[in-house]
């Protein structure tokens, strides 16, 4: 494997890495994301829970055929909430350097030429 020359890591380095711009902590995600799965499973549980407990004591067949068709019927919805990848350092250098200009607190010539340097490596 050859070695890589420091302008070809940091090129790499803006596509690859990747950094988190939804305004938490970087190492939050460890957690939240087994969380959010934990929640739905337990949503699930509980309506199946609340569903059979409708059913208890009744001898009806044709109760007990509704209640096993609505719990075979519906699931909760997995699609209220989806991964988001976190963005590429590339892009998220060049937003960040915008923003300072747009909130003054950054050079726009200085930032400009910032920018079109990283885009430069980047293509």
């Amino acid at each position: 494997m050859a070695s890589r020359t420091p302008q070809e890591k940091k090129r790499l380095s803006y596509l690859k890495d990747r950094r988190n711009l939804y305004g938490e902590n970087d190492k939050a995600s460890r957690k939240n994301l087994p969380r959010r799965r934990q929640r739905k499973h337990r949503a699930e549980r509980h309506r199946v829970h609340q569903t059979l407990g409708q059913a208890r004591g009744v001898p009806d067949e044709a109760r007990e055929d509704a209640i096993e068709q609505r719990l075979k019927g519906r699931r909760l919805s997995s699609s209220s909430w989806r991964k988001s990848p976190d963005f590429p350092l590339g892009e998220t250098v060049e937003y960040r350097l915008r923003r300072r200009v747009e909130r003054g607190n950054a050079d726009a010539s200085q930032a400009e030429s910032r920018i079109r340097r990283i885009q430069r490596r980047l293509s």
